[in-house]
């Protein structure tokens, strides 16, 4: 199996492995055709409403921020816990680091909801300004590349902010007996569309030879779970937190199958032209591991198996 990506060309991953998620409160959650928006996007609570000068690296923005106030954020926010929508508002892991992350930059971070496939896109339109979607860092979308190697795009800068690997979702009571990507061969499997999970699909259908497998792929993550809880489906492959945040709230219906694999980096995705403000963001993240308001954030959604320590520019492989 690949490491997580997200989408766009190449596919995608979200968290690192955690036993379980016991979310309180409100709960959450690249590519090809442009982004389709699917709501006016959230102000996410806690962001500045205008620019604040004052904030401590205001100064490292490009101007266009300054002067706006603003940090548009295609997000996919159907993903919990990472990010999911709630009474109108996006709320999880992504934009609770964005809401600190933007008292570090004195600006508002605006969360819009969109297709993950698009979300690449949306950067190299100039859509959004950065993507904040539980999307991994892969050497194929720095360069801009589909899971067979050809370019599609050029390609995008990652901030990298978490650690994320991959489990496999069942059926309560594992009919099947699944436990690894080879014990699906034969089999008919449901997964998002434009992941990195896809494309580990697509190589195990290679490994699986005369067996064959079925590959179903749905816009989005809750169609493929759908799928697997109607039965016509053995399995859907996702990043390790969300699997289990989807199987303990699924009133029986799921669980997560085998043991995680394939840990790999998520990263803010932004156009490779956007130097100052990636560098501003590196900064930012820094600096709020750095006084523990990030720690407190991975702790609010039971996450914190994920944490890093030292932030790296295009750390994934």
């Amino acid at each position: 199996m690949t490491a997580g990506t997200s989408r766009c060309t190449t596919p995608r991953s979200r968290l690192a492995a955690v036993a379980a998620l016991a979310v309180a409160g409100a709960l959450v959650l690249a590519g090809c055709g442009d982004q389709t928006k699917k709501d006016s996007g959230s102000d996410n609570g806690t962001t500045p409403s205008s620019s604040t000068s004052q904030a401590p690296l205001f100064a490292k923005l490009p101007k266009k921020y300054q002067d706006s106030g603003v940090i548009n954020v295609g997000t996919d926010a159907s993903y919990a816990p990472m990010e999911q929508t709630q009474g109108g508002t996006i709320v999880g892991i992504d934009p609770d680091l964005g809401n600190a992350l933007a008292q570090q930059l004195g600006v508002k971070f605006k969360f819009t909801n969109g297709t993950f496939d698009g979300l690449i896109t949306s950067l190299y339109t100039g859509r959004e300004d950065i993507v904040m979607s539980a999307m991994s860092d892969t050497k194929a979308r720095q360069q801009g590349l589909d899971d067979k190697g050809k370019k599609t795009g050029k390609g995008v800068d990652f901030v990298d902010y978490y650690m994320s690997g991959s489990s496999l979702l069942v059926k309560k009571g594992n009919p099947e007996h699944i436990t690894s990507l080879a014990d699906v061969c034969g089999k008919t499997v449901a997964v998002q569309r434009g992941t990195i999970y896809q494309d580990a699909f697509n190589k195990q259908k290679k490994a699986c030879g005369a067996k064959g497998l079925t590959i179903q792929p749905f816009d989005t993550d809750a169609e493929a779970q759908t799928r697997v809880k109607a039965g016509g489906a053995v399995a859907d492959l996702n990043d390790t937190p969300v699997a289990a945040y989807i199987a303990q709230k699924s009133n029986g219906a799921f669980e997560v199958a085998g043991s995680p694999a394939d840990a790999g980096p998520f990263g803010i995705a932004l156009d490779k032209s956007n130097t100052q403000l990636r560098d501003a963001l590196k900064e930012a993240l820094d600096a709020i591991i750095a006084d523990g308001t990030y720690a407190k954030v991975l702790a609010k959604w039971n996450a914190t198996s994920g944490a890093i320590k030292t932030v790296t520019l295009n750390g994934g492989s």
